[in-house]
């Protein structure tokens, strides 16, 4: 199915409802016109099942099978925008591929993104919606994102979109010097969390409060 006429009849191909939502994440603080015209350009609504596209431009989160679920826009906004604050994007990690929104978003903003998913099944159906939008930046790998990928490291960015209670060794040492890592820091309490690298090592900061699900470990085909 093209992407002109998934979900079709449901009327979420509109620019207009899109506009919509970039106005309401613009009101809630996002305030880097490059990624809300980043998030204008992506279509949210392919990466969700159809019994909730009437839905995809909501302020809410929303489940996409597997146990997972495709962020509330602000949370993707807020975190590329974290990510990209005075830095330039040559190379980006994404731990935790999912349907594909935030990956699409980040491929907007970066030269490269490299995105790893456990679960295979999840990682083919998000491939085949990320070629629809001919994202040629975009290279995607079905592995344990807990390791990184340090064949192709140092990353300037990377971004976990599940909660951790501590970032594994492999991930700090892939990041360059100058690079962060966004991600959710807690268990049944987590707080969105910005670790920098300098020379003299890492600085944490503690930021929103936020809602993820848990990272795991591994990899799955179904």
């Amino acid at each position: 199915m093209s992407l002109n006429t998934r979900h079709s009849g449901v009327g979420m191909t509109s620019q207009r409802t899109r506009a919509r939502m970039i106005e309401r994440i613009r009101a809630q603080g996002i305030v880097d016109e490059v990624v809300l015209a980043a998030m204008n350009m992506v279509p949210r609504h392919i990466f969700i099942e159809e019994v909730l596209a009437s839905r995809a431009y909501d302020s809410v989160a929303l489940p996409i099978n597997f146990g997972q679920t495709i962020s509330n826009p602000f949370i993707v906004a807020r975190m590329s925008e974290l990510l990209r604050a005075g830095l330039n994007l040559d190379k980006v990690l994404e731990i935790g591929t999912g349907c594909g929104y935030q990956t699409a978003v980040l491929a907007r903003l970066a030269n490269e993104v490299y995105s790893i998913e456990r679960i295979g099944a999840l990682l083919t159906r998000t491939r085949t919606r990320l070629r629809e939008l001919r994202l040629n930046n975009v290279r995607l790998k079905h592995a344990d994102g807990l390791l990184g990928l340090s064949e192709v490291s140092p990353f300037d960015g990377i971004i976990i979109t599940a909660a951790t209670m501590h970032i594994p060794l492999p991930l700090l040492e892939q990041l360059r010097v100058g690079g962060r890592i966004i991600f959710p820091r807690g268990n049944k309490e987590q707080y969105l969390c910005v670790i920098e690298r300098n020379l003299d090592g890492y600085v944490e900061t503690v930021l929103d409060e936020v809602n993820f699900v848990p990272v795991l470990s591994g990899i799955v085909q179904e």
